[in-house]
């Protein structure tokens, strides 16, 4: 299989009202992604709010999802759920629709030892008609894939990779190693601040949120540095540290996703309404983010 690299955007989902899509603003969010030259998108993820989302609106992301983007970038579709059945059936719409590939986290709610973890990823597997990338997010699961684990599922050639929020870069390093026993992995990292430094101990590239709102600045980051242009790799990844600022707002890991949707509210991408029990930022809170983006100038740097 090929390996996949460079930035990948997990894409927020826009909607326009309790259980109801705002289909003109994907429309354009995708159209803006891919126009930015993101390597990949990633649907029902995180940050699209996906564990919030009926099945319904699930099943009819990807099938939009699908056919806007037509092949013209590879489309990860998030499987995760608490229950292995609705993982499946989901799977298939994926299949079906055209999707390239899917991706899980470990169970989430009831934490689950390595070994029901092991065996809840080779159950699955057989089920399910696309590559599997694994999602280690502890901070949301509760549960890690441990090295070990992982070293295991690498025999299951359907698995093609790991992406991994958990912020930790020895992890992240542990995790790239296995590339010893599986070259054609792709090791993706989730923490956005992070993706310069992951492709210095092996990684493929980032699952970086912010490449929603600024995807070329992201693109143009990854490229200078696997191209060996590192001054300007560096001066990039510095305005991505600075882009960070937009998370400070709020205390609660909803934050990261009030802040993106709030950005593509304000920039005329799509609206910003966030399912239960969610809500978008408060007026004081947009009137934040309208000067953060005044003053982040990402233009002189990249093409936008």
């Amino acid at each position: 299989m090929e390996r996949y690299k460079g930035i990948i955007v997990p894409l927020v989902t826009p909607l326009a009202g309790r259980d109801q899509l705002d289909r003109e603003g994907l429309e354009r969010l995708i159209e803006r992604v891919i126009n930015g030259g993101v390597h990949g998108i990633f649907i029902l993820g995180t940050t699209g709010e996906a564990q919030s989302l009926s099945y319904g609106i699930r099943r009819e992301i990807i099938r939009l999802a699908c056919k806007q983007i037509n092949g013209r970038v590879p489309l990860f579709v998030g499987i995760t759920d608490t229950s292995s059945v609705e993982s499946a059936k989901l799977a298939q719409v994926a299949h079906t629709e055209g999707a390239d590939a899917l991706v899980l986290t470990a169970p989430y709610f009831f934490p689950a030892g390595q070994t029901e973890l092991f065996a809840y990823v080779k159950d699955m597997v057989p089920r399910l008609r696309l590559p599997l990338m694994l999602y280690n997010f502890p901070g949301m699961t509760k549960i890690w894939f441990e090295i070990k684990t992982l070293t295991h599922l690498a025999e299951m050639e359907n698995i093609i990779g790991v992406k991994d929020s958990s912020g930790d870069i020895s992890y992240y390093k542990e995790v790239c190693k296995l590339k010893k026993i599986r070259p054609d992995w792709s090791i993706f990292i989730g923490p956005e601040a992070l993706m310069s430094l992951s492709l210095d101990v092996g990684g493929d590239g980032g699952v970086s949120g912010g490449a929603n709102v600024y995807p070329r600045l992201f693109v143009e980051c990854y490229e200078a540095k696997v191209s060996g242009d590192l001054t300007r790799a560096e001066k990039l990844n510095n305005k991505i540290e600075e882009f960070q600022e937009i998370y400070t707002i709020g205390k609660y890991a909803s934050k990261y996703i009030k802040a993106t949707k709030c950005c593509l509210s304000v920039l005329g991408v799509c609206d910003d309404f966030m399912e239960q029990p969610f809500h978008r930022f408060r007026p004081e809170h947009r009137a934040m983010i309208i000067e953060m983006l005044k003053r982040f100038k990402v233009e002189q740097l990249v093409e936008v």
